[in-house]
């Protein structure tokens, strides 16, 4: 890997990456004094603590030229680390310039057969919204394939980390277009708008959670730096609410929803509209069909398969994404929720996201949460978690506002005001 992306950068000077205020070039980041990685066997499967940082990225590189199966973790999972480290089968650990080796004679069937094709791998795990997450093994050559076709280059804040799918999508985006990448210190609203003035950045990929934390700052449009060009959202749902006072304040940056589940990579996506939730679906090897309601997807970049849960692929390769969505007539899809937010009351069904999306509407709210609790006589009723932005809170004339702003089997029958939990993805747990 590091041969071909050398010749990629051979002709060019301008910086790879801007670690901290420092600039490297990609023949730069290949001087930088990184982990003896002579012990590493191919096939091993290496656990890689870091960021975005020089010794971590060209750590990562160098084990993929050894075949090695990379598991990228980061400093916010270090609780986890046993049991993600037991359920990768991992055989060495590397976090800066040490490496140790876990001695075990544990093996599994989808890691020998990767073994077998001299393949580099690569794990991730999945966010775990729809049970234990689990362990996501692909073959690093056929993930890595759709990189191949050029795409326009960008100086892009790596906002999502490097054990996200996201944040690896955009890492081999710019090193293949020979873009920019820009290492924030930190993922709060404050240093990431000090990182975009900073370092000029033209492209900020992020979650629906954090514009919407970025939106009750008062940052924008203040704030916002006048290079930015293009902020992606995906992860997780978007309100339309947030979406389109962002439009409204933001008039002359485009805006682009993403669609990426780690078992299938990030796959293309065009938004219909800058201000549209609508958006088609495909690229390269990529199909797509709605059954009652829910996307299904097969592409040609899927994964090998889950080490610690049975495939979830049909016979002829389709995956479901448990996404509920809409279709236009022009084919555009637009997700409304998740299988398991359907809230059924008295026999009346709908989306956790409609109520959420009334909900924003009020003002002085940064993030609210919908779900549905058991009801012995309704089968279910509608709860609600509202974070509002500032104190006191207004709620009695929120209650009078939700009371008139729909059906009255939607209107919550609990709220709670306090905190909406957010994961160390930004999403909302």
């Amino acid at each position: 890997m590091v041969s071909r992306i050398s010749t990629i950068w051979e002709d060019l000077t301008q910086p790879f990456l801007i670690y901290r205020g420092q600039e490297f070039s990609f023949k730069e980041l290949l001087s930088v004094d990184s982990v003896d990685l002579s012990e590493v066997k191919k096939g091993d499967v290496v656990a890689l603590i870091g960021d975005f940082d020089p010794v971590s990225l060209i750590t990562l590189f160098r084990a993929i030229d050894k075949d090695a199966i990379v598991f990228p973790l980061t400093g916010s999972t270090t609780d986890r680390y046993p049991s993600l480290l037991d359920t990768a089968l991992v055989d060495v650990v590397i976090q800066g310039d040490a490496m140790r080796r876990i001695p075990h004679n544990d093996r599994h069937e989808l890691i020998d057969q990767l073994r077998a094709t001299g393949h580099p791998g690569l794990i991730a795990m999945s966010t775990g919204t729809t049970g234990p997450p689990k362990a996501i093994l692909h073959d690093l050559l056929r993930f890595l394939k759709r990189f191949e076709t050029p795409r326009p280059a960008f100086r892009t804040i790596n906002f999502l980390m490097l054990d996200h799918i996201g944040g690896l999508n955009t890492l081999f985006h710019t090193l293949y277009n020979r873009g920019v990448i820009i290492a924030p210190k930190g993922r709060t609203v404050e240093a990431i708008l000090e990182a975009c003035e900073e370092s000029a950045v033209e492209v900020l990929p992020t979650t629906p959670t954090f514009l919407r934390m970025l939106l009750m700052s008062g940052a924008v449009p203040s704030k916002v730096p006048s290079t930015l060009r293009i902020v992606t959202y995906g992860t997780e749902r978007m309100d339309q609410v947030t979406l389109d006072q962002l439009c409204q304040l933001l008039p002359e940056v485009e805006f682009r929803q993403t669609f990426g589940i780690s078992e299938l990579g990030v796959v293309r996506v065009k938004s219909k509209a800058r201000n549209s939730l609508y958006m088609r679906i495909g690229g390269e090897g990529v199909e797509t069909r709605v059954i009652d309601g829910v996307l299904h997807i097969r592409s040609e970049s899927c994964m090998l398969g889950y080490l610690n849960a049975p495939s979830p692929f049909d016979a002829e390769g389709w995956y479901e994404t448990k996404d509920v969505v809409e279709e236009d007539d022009d084919g555009y899809y637009k997700v409304t929720g998740r299988i398991g937010e359907v809230i059924n009351v008295g026999g009346l069904k709908f989306m956790a996201s409609e109520v959420e999306a009334v909900a924003l509407q009020f003002p002085n709210i940064s993030l609210v949460k919908a779900f549905g609790s058991n009801n012995p006589i309704t089968g279910e009723h509608v709860e609600l978690v509202v974070e509002p932005y500032a104190k006191p809170f207004d709620t009695q004339s929120f209650k009078d506002f939700m009371k008139s702003s729909m059906p009255p089997h939607m209107v919550p029958k609990r709220i709670v005001v306090g905190t909406v939990p957010v994961g160390d993805r930004f999403s909302k747990v």
